[in-house]
Order: C-alpha cells, then sequence, then structure tokens
C-alpha cells in the first residue's frame, strides 16, 4: 500500500512537482513518488478517480480545516435574511447533509465515482449551529 501523507517539516525530503493535481497524483500512483501533500478533500477525489483506489490512504493530521462560507452585499438586509432563512433551514432540517451525502458519500453520475469523503467535525458543528460569524 502506498501512503499519502502530510510529512512533518523535521523530515528530509525531495520534492517533485507535477503540473497539476491529476499529475502530481501519478507521481505516486507511478511509484516515482512517495506521498502527495494537498487539501484533504481535492485528495478524495484523486483516489475516487485512481485506477485502484484501495492501494491509497490519506492519512496524518490535516494540516488546516477550511469550512466554505457565502459571500454577498453587507448592504443587502433582505438578501441575507432569505440566505438565513433558506439555508440555515437546510441545516436544521437535515436537507444540506443529505445534499453534502449525495455529492461526497454517493455515486456521482455519470461515472458513477464515490469520493467518499465524511463530513468533519467543524462542519457537522457548522450544520448543527448555523451562524453569521464569518472569519
Amino acid at each position: 500500500m502506498r501512503w499519502i501523507t502530510a510529512w512533518p517539516a523535521r523530515l528530509a525530503s525531495n520534492s517533485l512537482a507535477g503540473k497539476d493535481h491529476t499529475d502530481s497524483f501519478l507521481l505516486v500512483e507511478s511509484g516515482r513518488a512517495h506521498a502527495f501533500v494537498l487539501d484533504d478533500i481535492l485528495l478524495a477525489g484523486q483516489l475516487a478517480n485512481a485506477r485502484n483506489p484501495k492501494d491509497f490512504i490519506i492519512t496524518g493530521e490535516s494540516l488546516r480545516t477550511e469550512n466554505q462560507s457565502l459571500m454577498f452585499r453587507k448592504d443587502d438586509p433582505q438578501f441575507k435574511a432569505l440566505v438565513d432563512r433558506v439555508v440555515g433551514g437546510m441545516m436544521k432540517s437535515g436537507e444540506l447533509e443529505k445534499r453534502y451525502n449525495q455529492w461526497f458519500m454517493s455515486p456521482i453520475p455519470p461515472k458513477n465515482i464515490n469520493i467518499n469523503y465524511p463530513l468533519n467535525a467543524e462542519t457537522k458543528d457548522a450544520f448543527a449551529n448555523p451562524s453569521s460569524k464569518g472569519i
């Protein structure tokens, strides 16, 4: 099994550069590289499209978590109220988690590739406690 992981900074290593994420993953898949560091959701997409996904594992602690947000003009309180009502309602009802599972935990047409990337704790918490605090 080959490992896709984040290496400690103190570990001596050589770097290889691919022209894009797919090319970089191919360096690991072909055995020319031992690891590929990238956002875990993007790694999950690369694994889902690999010839033999079960030959690889995403391991190690996440280097960071970046929950997604919505951005819109701050001088439009009617639109903010609509977004809060619709998105907040989807979070509270479980609809947003259902949509997440549709795209990240289920086969996606037309190739029926499953990214198999469960919700992280921070996103679960954000769904349970919607807020407008921003970043």
